[in-house]
């Protein structure tokens, strides 16, 4: 199921440090990051076996999530909170702010027959 991890942040009068260190519950195999999105919806998929953390680190966006039993939106505004997308997570990415930055971290690397594209029954 789809959770928010808070990450530990440092501040000071010289700005703020987040930190994403032990709390991941995979080992990070790829990063990829969205950005200059219109108002178009990205993502639309699960996977097979991909976990992924999303962290907004400008900006702020919408991840809709179905597991198949609950339905969530999570909203993406800071950049201390991390989304934590496990495989069985259909979601997609929607109302990204002009200037959205949108790191994603997963556990595996990409391989096209690893995504699952078709929605969960209503």
């Amino acid at each position: 199921m789809a959770h928010i991890l808070n990450l530990q942040t440092f501040t000071d009068e010289r700005g703020n440090l987040t930190v994403v260190e032990k709390v991941l519950p995979f080992d990070i195999k790829r990063v990829f990051y969205i950005y200059g999105v219109d108002d178009s919806i990205r993502g639309g998929h699960r996977h097979v076996k991909t976990i992924q953390a999303a962290i907004c680190l400008q900006g702020s966006c919408v991840i809709t999530n179905n597991d198949n039993v609950t339905r969530e939106r999570f909203t993406l505004d800071s950049p201390d909170k991390c989304l934590i997308l496990e495989p069985q997570d259909w979601h997609q990415m929607e109302s990204f702010t002009e200037d959205t930055i949108l790191m994603v971290f997963a556990s595996e690397y990409f391989h096209p027959d690893d995504y699952i594209y078709e929605k969960y029954n209503d």
